[in-house]
């Protein structure tokens, strides 16, 4: 139901904006967001954005990370600019019933992930 796209290997200080395709039906009933898994280390909340483009997002990205939403395409998106080497990751697209969550557990459905891979 959730398709993430738009991950790759960039140097640090290059931008990436990530893709999250989903159903309308899905889009339109839950509230969407971004985690990431870096290497060694457990999935961590990124950003999440209700109907209303309400957002939260986490302090260590806050500033350059960017979540925004396309209605009309059922896309959520996350525009990462001045990458460094610690954003290396997996980032998953997830959905969720409860607003602005930042835990793991409230989110219901996860996308296959797509990695980035920052490069100093």
């Amino acid at each position: 139901q959730l398709k993430e796209s738009g991950g790759g290997l960039v140097q640090a200080g290059a931008s990436l904006n990530l893709s999250c395709t989903s159903s309308e039906d899905t889009f339109n009933r839950y509230i969407l967001g971004w985690f990431r898994q870096r290497p060694g280390k457990e999935r961590e909340f990124v950003a999440t954005m209700t109907w209303s483009s309400g957002t939260a997002v986490a302090g260590s990205v806050r500033g350059r990370f960017t979540i925004s939403r396309d209605n009309t395409k059922n896309t959520l998106y996350l525009q990462m600019n001045n990458l460094e080497p610690e954003d290396t990751a997996v980032y998953y697209c997830a959905a969720s019933t409860t607003f602005l969550a930042r835990e793991e557990h409230t989110y219901e459905y996860w996308g296959q992930g797509t990695q980035v891979t920052v490069s100093s």
